[in-house]
């Protein structure tokens, strides 16, 4: 197969070990600056151009697609689908992705647990909203941001009303979190590929951090899954 990775890199690690593994498995892959790409649109005649040359359409693309450039990368990555072009992740999925809300209605759809949510429009209610989460402590996030960016404890009514109000000044939007203290900093992640796990890690704060990112210090271990997880 004809492969392009759509990342802004090929020194990244992740990039580099993907066109290591492509090679490997005896694919033709080459890394995309997706920044770099063009779109053209006419009728029925999708195409995408990369430093100003057509290129041809791969069998398939893997898009590692940054927080920051969530709007432009999803916009070539359906592009690609439009050349009917196989995509690891689409469009829809990237979008979803980068909505913490939206990614939290379709996991309650789906009857996944998860902590509960409240959501409300520059809300002022402080106190109606940390109870209706079971708190304080509430964990506030805004709605979009990666590696922990954005995300605060607060342990109390009047901490969580200063961090809501800040947000509110600069028109952020924040969902608020029920605590979930025995986590003890800790989470699982799950990778998924079509309907079957892949491969799962545990991660762990480090002392004195309630978020587990590894951009924060956290660490991680790859982990099997109990038939319930």
């Amino acid at each position: 197969m004809k492969i392009n990775i759509l990342s802004r890199s090929a020194s990244l690690y992740s990039t580099k070990r993907l066109i290591e593994e492509a090679r490997k498995a005896g694919h033709i892959v080459k890394a995309m600056n997706v920044l770099h790409c063009d779109i053209k649109l006419e009728k029925q005649k999708p195409t995408v151009y990369y430093h100003g040359e057509r290129i041809v359409t791969p069998d398939a693309i893997i898009p590692r697609i940054g927080a920051s450039i969530t709007f432009y990368g999803t916009a070539i990555v359906r592009q690609f689908e439009m050349m009917n072009c196989l995509t690891t992740v689409s469009s829809t999925a990237l979008v979803r992705s980068r909505d913490k809300l939206q990614s939290l209605q379709l996991l309650s759809r789906s009857g996944v647990d998860m902590p509960m949510t409240v959501f409300t429009n520059f809300g002022e209610h402080t106190d109606d909203i940390c109870k209706q989460v079971g708190g304080p402590p509430v964990v506030i996030k805004v709605l979009e941001g990666t590696q922990g960016i954005g995300v605060n404890l607060a342990e109390t009514i009047e901490a969580a009303d200063a961090i809501i109000d800040a947000n509110n000044e600069l028109r952020t939007r924040v969902i608020i979190q029920e605590f979930i203290k025995e986590a003890g900093g800790a989470d699982l992640r799950a990778f998924v590929v079509g309907d079957k796990v892949v491969g799962a890690m545990k991660r762990q704060a480090q002392k004195g951090e309630f978020r587990s990112n590894l951009h924060r210090g956290g660490t991680s271990k790859s982990i099997t899954l109990s038939k319930q997880e």
